[in-house]
Order: C-alpha cells, then sequence, then structure tokens
C-alpha cells in the first residue's frame, strides 16, 4: 500500500490542465497515508555559479551562505526521500519536459545525495520507489522517436534509483482528444493500488 505520494505537477497551465488532472485522478485512485504537494508553476530557481559551488563543497565545510544555496534542494530531495511513491504530471512541450520539470531535476540530482559514483558507474540511492507519469500532448505520441519528454523523465528517475516507472499516456490530443483522454482515464483505474 502506498503510504506517501510525491505529488508534482509541472504543466504551467493551473486550470485546464489534462497533466493536473490525470494525476489528481492517479493519486485519488491510488490512495495515500500522506500527500506531499509541490507545483512547479511556481517557478523553482535555475542553477547559479554559487548554488554549484556549494553543492560541490563538502557538506561539513559548507559556510553558512552555502548552506542557504542549497537550502530549497535539501527540500526538494527530503521530499523525494520521504515518498515511496511520485505521481509527476508532465505535459510535452516541444518534444521534451518544462523547464521548469528540468530545473527540479537540477535541485535533486545531488551525488552523494540522490546518487553516487562506484567503479561501475553511476548508482542511484532512492531505490524502491514507483514513480507513475501523467503525460499529455498534443501531436507526439509517447514512446516515439520525438517523445524526449518520457524517455528523459524516465532515465532521470532511475538515475537517481527509480526504475518502477508507468505512464498513463494521454497523447496525441490534437488529432483524437476524446479518445486519448478515454484511454488515459482507463489507463488510471487499471493501475495498481
Amino acid at each position: 500500500m502506498t503510504k506517501t505520494i510525491l505529488h508534482i505537477d509541472a504543466s504551467a497551465r493551473r486550470e485546464g490542465s489534462t497533466t493536473r488532472d490525470l494525476s489528481a485522478r492517479i493519486v485519488n485512485h491510488l490512495g495515500a497515508d500522506r500527500i506531499i504537494r509541490r507545483d512547479l508553476a511556481t517557478p523553482l530557481p535555475l542553477l547559479t555559479e554559487a548554488w554549484v559551488s556549494a553543492n560541490f563543497t563538502p557538506a561539513d565545510q559548507r559556510s553558512a551562505m552555502q548552506q542557504d544555496q542549497l537550502s530549497l534542494s535539501d527540500e526538494l530531495v527530503t521530499e523525494l526521500q520521504q515518498a515511496d511513491t511520485l505521481v509527476i504530471g508532465l505535459p510535452i512541450y516541444n518534444f521534451s519536459v518544462p523547464a521548469a520539470f528540468k530545473a527540479w531535476i537540477d535541485l535533486i540530482a545531488r551525488v552523494g545525495v540522490t546518487f553516487s559514483y562506484s567503479e561501475s558507474g553511476p548508482k542511484g540511492l532512492l531505490d524502491g520507489k514507483r514513480a507513475v507519469l501523467a503525460v499529455a500532448s498534443g501531436g507526439t505520441a509517447v514512446g516515439s522517436d520525438v517523445d524526449f519528454a518520457t524517455t528523459y523523465a524516465k532515465h532521470v528517475l532511475g538515475f537517481i534509483g527509480i526504475h518502477d516507472v508507468e505512464i498513463v499516456a494521454a497523447d496525441q490530443l490534437a488529432l483524437d482528444a476524446e479518445g486519448s483522454l478515454s484511454n488515459a482515464r482507463n489507463a488510471v483505474s487499471q493501475l495498481a493500488a
């Protein structure tokens, strides 16, 4: 049973968003004792030189200013660590993920915190979690050669240790909105709770 869901919405649209509707349906379907909410329509900061410098300074050597630089990143990582399931509303913008989602990734992908390096390469440190992506697109078919959003999201999640990734897609809405939405809503009802 899902105990804690981290519910992330990456759509810039607060109203009328297909991914927001689908992600809310998924959260409701899965049920949880606790839901942590992160709405990326409230912009996250982009990485800066000061942030990068703080991130690469050993934790026990960081100044108060450097700790402050990483405080939001630490909060986002804590949200990830506390959740056993991520539900991500992820629209496809211009064949890829929204910039807001990329900003979130940049803030949570931290060596020694969410992944580490070993002789055999990088290893994710967030094993045992599940992710469900609620994806929508106007014309891009999910899984097609021009879908750089879901392949990227799955790769990044795997990089930090989350390999159990499912996709609920309302794709190619410009071609058949009614059929695509119907298929996506049906897929939500089929998700294992």
